[in-house]
């Protein structure tokens, strides 16, 4: 499905407008590559640096030049794990937050604590 301007628009607006919907967009391009999914991972991330920090500034805090960084999340990108992280490091602190990693049955535990 071909995303239309409209669409990607009314995203970006909201995003501009939202902190806590950046914060699970954010949240879902770290989840997506978590689960393999690198070319959704990539567009999410896109989209999220360029409705927030911008390529530029990006550049500017890792050390990489924009164009480069772009070009790793566009189709046929394919950052390295350490750009990646050091990416979502930065994407994190930007955002103020701090994501962990927590396994399902962790979480569920967690969960079952909670009810009792």
């Amino acid at each position: 499905m071909v995303l239309t301007r409209h669409f990607k628009e009314t995203i970006l607006a909201r995003l501009e407008r939202d902190p806590e919907f950046r914060c699970e967009l954010l949240k879902e391009g770290i989840d997506s590559l978590l689960s393999g999914d690198v070319d959704t991972a990539k567009v999410v991330l896109r989209d999220y640096i360029n409705a927030t920090i911008g390529f530029p500034e990006l550049g500017r805090q890792t050390r990489k030049s924009p164009k480069s960084l772009m070009r790793m999340f566009g189709p046929n990108g394919n950052p390295r794990t350490q750009n990646l992280f050091e990416i979502i490091g930065c994407l994190q602190r930007h955002e103020g937050v701090q994501f962990r990693v927590e396994s399902a049955s962790e979480r569920a535990r967690a969960d079952a604590e909670v009810n009792v």
